[in-house]
């Protein structure tokens, strides 16, 4: 090897590095406690619930928060990754809601651009909220369908991009329906999880040191997703993947009126006890999954919380440091998108 060679190779390491750390810089964000438990907030705190929402996504920078409460933990990263602008966003809402024993987590994943996501972060748990109370005012006996309040809620969310989008007018219009995102949302509650799926998101349990998918990826060459678009006149070509019409890699979406009715909204609801053997959640965005198997990635995250288990016995952080490892694997293992992932420690 010449000299000139190796210094050229050595400027381009150190270049490659410095890229990287930009990728992977971390902004703390304000610290949040959850109410111990899991209480109820009282009334006088319900008016300022929102203020415990948190959108990482508009900026497109890079931001963890963390956050310690009796029996949770949790922790997240969004990262641009190798993509040139940010389309994913996160919403963290432990408060979300008065006289709710949930705490919400959401990831949202934007195609064809980030206006999608970011409306999703900041409205969908809002019409939740108020899905939920209408399914409370039913006649007594009956029992809440979970299914049914995630099924109106995405309905409604869907239904405000659809209109915010038809006052555009002209070409907006048209550039609006092509843009969409995915949606996972995790209830965490104390007896239960309700986990609600819309695209190529994923969350995970790990359950007793197994790692149980609570949410079904929609991709176009599913076969319960192919023969339904297939149904309705649509086409699965293989483009770069499996995409419908040969567009989108993924089945199911809010948005992207333009793949109307071969691309749908409807969530898959799964709603499951928990147990004492339920140890963490992990819940990201594609960016991880397509190159982290699941079982992988809960190695990873319980490593990570059994090493910090004693160091931060006092205060919030293993969570966080396990999302940025996972982050880092990611990029490091090849993955070209955006990269959103929470940990919510159970125990």
């Amino acid at each position: 090897m010449t000299v000139e060679s190796g210094t050229a190779s050595a400027s381009h390491a150190k270049k490659a590095r410095k890229a990287r750390l930009r990728r992977l810089k971390i902004r703390r964000l304000r610290s949040i406690r959850l109410e111990s438990e899991f209480n109820p907030c009282s009334e006088s705190q319900s008016t300022t619930s929102t203020s415990y929402v948190e959108d990482i996504s508009a900026s497109g920078g890079e931001r963890k928060l963390e956050s310690l409460a009796s029996g949770l933990r949790y922790g997240y990263i969004s990262v641009l990754g190798r993509r040139r602008t940010m389309e994913d966003a996160i919403t963290v809402a432990p408060r979300w809601m008065a006289g709710t024993d949930y705490a919400f987590f959401a990831v949202y994943d934007g195609h064809g651009g980030s206006t999608v996501a970011e409306k999703c972060s900041k409205k969908l748990h809002k019409y939740l909220e108020k899905h939920i109370e209408m399914e409370k005012k039913l006649p007594q006996g009956k029992e809440f369908d979970w299914k049914k309040v995630m099924g109106e809620c995405f309905r409604s969310m869907d239904n405000e991009v659809l209109e915010e989008g038809g006052r555009g007018g002209g070409g907006e219009t048209a550039e609006w329906r092509k843009v969409g995102s995915t949606a996972v949302v995790v209830l965490v509650g104390k007896e239960g999880l309700v986990v609600a799926n819309c695209g190529d998101s994923r969350a995970v349990l790990s359950r007793g040191g197994v790692a149980v998918p609570l949410s079904c990826d929609h991709k176009p060459d599913r076969q319960d997703e192919k023969g339904r678009i297939e149904a309705a006149g649509g086409r699965i070509l293989n483009w770069n993947g499996w995409r419908v019409e040969g567009i989108l890699a993924t089945s199911r979406s809010l948005g992207n009126y333009c793949l109307r009715p071969f691309v749908i909204f409807e969530p898959e609801v799964n709603v499951q006890k928990r147990i004492g053997s339920d140890d963490f959640l992990i819940i990201a965005t594609d960016g991880l999954w397509e190159v982290v198997y699941n079982e992988v990635a809960c190695q990873v995250v319980r490593k990570c919380l059994r090493r910090n288990r004693s160091q931060y016995s006092h205060r919030g952080g293993s969570t966080t440091e396990a999302a940025t490892i996972l982050a880092e694997l990611a990029i490091a293992k090849g993955s070209r998108d955006n990269i959103s992932i929470i940990v919510v420690q159970l125990k």
